[in-house]
């Protein structure tokens, strides 16, 4: 019997994902910033690191569960970077990479097209409504 110890999934590092489509840049960039919270976990780390219950305050619709996932794929991308400091339970930052960094014109871009997109509709924009805390 071995008595070596098996690191949870969760602690192995993680590849960048599949193509779903390979060849596509457009399938690979949803893939990387697609889905309802990255984009504002990116906005978030645009000021700088930020250690996860920081994060988790910062998003309160978003359970720690999802953060934690989110966060784990943006890793795997190649646009977040994970620093843990000192010895367990260590505090753990989180920032963009310079890749990461990258992606703010594009989503500043997605935010005024949304902008844009919500007037050309003549929705009623409730003022209370800040995108998860003003994006």
């Amino acid at each position: 019997m071995s008595t070596a110890k098996k690191a949870p999934a969760g602690n192995r590092p993680r590849t960048a994902r599949n193509n779903a489509i390979p060849g596509c840049a457009l399938t690979a960039a949803l893939a990387a910033i697609g889905g309802r919270w990255k984009l504002f976990i990116v906005y978030r780390l645009a000021d700088g690191p930020l250690h996860f219950a920081a994060l988790r305050r910062s998003l309160p619709d978003m359970s720690a569960k999802v953060l934690a996932e989110q966060l784990r794929e943006l890793q795997a991308d190649g646009l977040v970077s994970r620093e843990s400091s000192g010895p367990v339970p260590a505090t753990v930052h989180y920032a963009l990479t310079p890749h990461g960094l990258s992606v703010l014109p594009v989503a500043e871009t997605i935010r005024r097209w949304g902008l844009a997109h919500q007037g050309a509709l003549e929705a009623p924009v409730d003022p209370r409504a800040t995108c998860v805390t003003a994006c």
